[in-house]
């Protein structure tokens, strides 16, 4: 192992396929640095999308993940810069308590139609770890350089 490599924690994640994905294989790391493993269209035929339009694709899968863990739904980059699929809820979250099956909610935001294909690799799939927040009530906050600025307030530039 080399000095930039730290070892990768794994965790099990219960998963049932579902009647219409049993052909598929399941989420795999296409390389040994991927955070995502692909979520591939488990569809009986393909689903056309007309640009603006949206659509819910399934996969053929349900999961039980650990408790503390979510699994984020996220985009694939080559879809989105070739046809201009995107996920409008990217990232999505599946919680640990869902046993539905996973659906990834795609968007044509191209200028041409698109086909989904049967078994098309459609989005990434990324375990994350959870941390739960407590609210503190205050009645005042630190101070910091930005401030209140909102959005664009630090600019655009390098500097």
């Amino acid at each position: 192992m080399s000095a930039y490599e730290k070892p990768t924690d794994t965790v099990g994640i219960k998963v049932r396929r579902l009647s219409h994905g049993q052909d598929l294989p399941l989420p795999a790391y296409a390389t040994r640095g991927a955070a995502g493993m692909d979520l591939l269209a488990a569809l009986a035929a393909p689903l056309r999308l007309e640009p603006g339009q949206r659509g819910l694709v399934p996969t053929g899968l349900s999961i039980a993940l650990p408790a503390g863990y979510e699994l984020q739904v996220r985009p694939r980059s080559g879809l989105a810069l070739k046809h201009g699929i995107v996920l409008p809820n990217a990232p999505g979250t599946i919680d640990e308590d869902y046993r539905g099956e996973i659906g990834v909610i795609v968007m044509n935001a191209g200028q041409e139609a698109f086909v989904i294909e049967p078994g098309m690799r459609i989005a990434q799939a990324v375990i994350a770890p959870v941390v739960r927040a407590t609210w503190i009530e205050c009645d005042d906050l630190d101070t910091t350089e930005r401030g209140a600025g909102g959005f664009g307030s630090t600019g655009t530039g390098a500097s």
